[in-house]
């Protein structure tokens, strides 16, 4: 039996199907996703085709006919089922991207997605070394590229430690310039979010970890401090997979990041006493709110302020 000759509602289910099944070729070939992110987008399709036959039944819903308010009670059931809200933004960014792509290519007049705000995520704080750990590998690190000469370890010690010392983004470690690094002043100038420059101290570790890598790293005509064997700038990937095989090694099951050491440097100087301000300009923070995230503190350190400040504290 051809298409043609199948029951309406089965043409529909198989269409609906067919329109899933395009954007997923669309999402692997023409954007290049990852397999994962494919078949988390499967996944999440395949929950939201489920919810509105519960609640159209089988032959009575087709992709055009989905609204807003579609999409909003299927949000609503997914917090009702207590899942977490980072997995329901996740869900509802594959539906926003299948609407697009639907519009995209004229199956759809407008997407029903697009004013579908996902709930807010909890701010949570990303995973941080203590100053043992942290010391551990850097000190680790600097041996094992001293002794050794290669110029990759000398590369991965130079950039873990400028990521710690001066709190940098990804982007900004990936668009240092030779230019951007004066050792004779222990400071770096860094670009930050819109193209807003900073200057941020350099730690004594990072300057020798710089000054040993500048030994022996490629001589080519490029401007930039970081750079791959062929001389060429190092990609933001490859900074993210030196940052993230060092951090591997002190992890202890947490999952660890290049923001990750942002957030060690900021939760260090503000545990030695470091004030907010200085703390916020050092980060490149325009507001002393997104700052405060990083002035967690333990129960430990509390009990020993307390005890220390307070008059009666230590009785």
């Amino acid at each position: 039996m051809t298409r043609a000759d199948a029951p309406a509602g089965s043409r529909g289910r198989a269409e609906r199907d067919d329109w899933v099944a395009d954007f997923l070729r669309y999402a692997e070939s023409e954007r290049r996703l990852s397999p994962n992110t494919v078949a988390a987008y499967r996944r999440d399709l395949g929950q939201f085709s489920d919810f509105l036959t519960r609640a159209e039944g089988e032959e009575a819903w087709a992709w055009e006919g989905v609204d807003r308010l579609s999409i909003r009670s299927f949000m609503g059931e997914l917090e009702a089922r207590g899942l977490k809200r980072a997995s329901i933004q996740r869900k509802i960014a594959a539906i926003r991207a299948f609407f697009t792509f639907l519009k995209r290519t004229d199956r759809l007049e407008t997407s029903p997605a697009r004013l579908v705000r996902p709930p807010r995520g909890d701010q949570s704080l990303p995973g941080f070394l203590s100053e043992d750990r942290i010391r551990e590998l850097l000190d680790r690190l600097g041996e094992e590229a001293d002794a050794s000469g290669d110029v990759l370890l000398h590369r991965q010690s130079a950039l873990l430690e400028l990521l710690y010392s001066c709190g940098l983004r990804l982007a900004e470690a990936h668009g240092l310039d030779l230019s951007h690094v004066d050792l004779d002043e222990r400071q770096l100038r860094a670009l930050g979010k819109g193209g807003k420059e900073r200057i941020v101290p350099l730690g004594g570790g990072a300057v020798r970890a710089v000054l040993a890598y500048l030994a022996v790293r490629p001589k080519r005509p490029t401007r930039a401090l970081f750079v791959s064997s062929r001389g060429n700038r190092l990609s933001r990937r490859q900074i993210q997979r030196d940052v993230s095989a060092a951090l591997a090694t002190v992890a202890d099951g947490e999952r660890l990041s290049t923001h990750s050491l942002r957030h060690t440097f900021a939760t260090h100087l503000l545990n030695r006493g470091a004030d907010l301000v200085s703390v916020k300009e050092m980060l490149g923070h325009a507001s002393l709110s997104t700052t405060r995230i990083y002035a967690h503190t333990s129960v430990d350190r509390l009990k020993r302020v307390h005890s220390r400040a307070h008059p009666r504290g230590g009785e």
